[in-house]
Parts: structure tokens; sequence; C-alpha cells
């Protein structure tokens, strides 16, 4: 029981967190599934549906790099409606996580 609320719990701020990992610069998927990975322990494999519904949902968009040692990568930055989606987001979040730690006895 206790490891599927920690996927859900997980798979409830990857958006969020990919979005503040694009705020602070623009990234390519492998090296944000990195990143998230190190973080939060989140599987490669979760970050790339997650980018195509973040790029359909138009809160991120496309471009090519070439690469030195391959072929060119896929770069990710966040539009506008990114930037206002992960402020949203993240404000929510600031809310949500006193209320839960408020409970839990820690915001006292």
């Amino acid at each position: 029981m206790t490891e599927t609320i920690q996927v859900q719990l997980k798979k409830g701020v990857l958006e969020l967190c990919v979005l503040a990992l694009l705020s602070r610069g623009d990234g390519y998927a492998y090296d944000i599934a990195s990143r998230l990975s190190q973080a939060i322990d989140m599987g490669e494999g979760t970050i790339y549906p997650l980018m195509r519904r973040m790029q359909a949902d138009k809160l991120v968009e496309t471009y090519l790099v070439e690469s030195p040692a391959g072929p060119p990568r896929k770069y990710y930055r966040l539009t506008d409606a990114g930037r206002a989606s992960f402020e949203t987001q993240k404000a929510a979040w600031t809310r949500f996580s006193g209320a839960v730690a408020t409970i839990l006895g820690e915001g006292q």
C-alpha cells in the first residue's frame, strides 16, 4: 500500500516538477528525466508521455539542437502558458503542502 501511495504522490507532482525545472532553463527529455530520477526517484519512461502531453497542451514548445555525438536533440522550453501554469501550480502546491504539514503537526 505504501508503494502505491508514493507512486501516486509522485505522479501528482510530476508536471509541476517538470515545469519548475524548465522555469530555470531549457532542457531535453533525457536530462529532465535524469534530474527527476535523482531528486524523486522517477523512472525515465514516465517523462516522455508527459512531455508529449505538455506539448499538446501548449505548456512547452520544442526546438532542435545539433549534437556532436549523434542526432540533434529535441529541447523543451516553457511557453507563456507554461510559465502561467507553473506559477498557478506552485501556489496551489504551497497552500496544499502547508495544509498537510499543519494537519501532521509540523506547521505549528
